[in-house]
């Protein structure tokens, strides 16, 4: 399987091999950072947001998702932000179908993801979206 562009895979690999789930989390989310790939606003408030803070942030076509697992091919049950020509943001999903909407600023963004997050979400589960779904149906 091929993943997609948006997936970068030097900026991830092996970052989940042996390493403690608040290090791995916490590695990505140091790495967006730094990298000048989303808008630094956006990705300084998500930071200072716990609930976010504790999933596996990734970036594809300059948007700005949230993962509930720390492993390709990521969980799609969060939504995500992507940046509006001109200035402000747009939520979406968590599926590409849906449409959650309009933030002016990048607090408003945060919030609408916050509170569209799935029940129960806690931190990043180390592992695939597949391994995520088997852990949840033994627990």
């Amino acid at each position: 399987m091929s993943w997609p562009k948006s997936f970068d895979v030097e900026q991830n690999a092996g970052m989940t091999e042996g390493a403690p789930e608040e290090d791995i989390i916490e590695t990505a989310w140091q790495k967006l950072l730094t990298a000048h790939r989303v808008d630094g606003r956006l990705l300084r408030a998500a930071y200072a947001e716990p609930r976010l803070r504790r999933l596996f942030p990734w970036v594809g076509m300059g948007e700005l998702h949230f993962s509930r697992c720390t492993e390709p091919p990521w969980s799609w049950d969060v939504p995500f932000i992507a940046p509006v020509m001109g200035g402000g943001f747009f939520v979406g999903g968590p599926s590409r179908s849906q449409s959650v909407g309009p933030a002016p600023t990048a607090e408003t963004a945060i919030a609408m993801v916050v509170e569209r997050l799935p029940p129960g979400c806690g931190r990043a589960f180390v592992g695939t979206p597949e391994e995520l779904a088997e852990k949840e149906q033994s627990e």
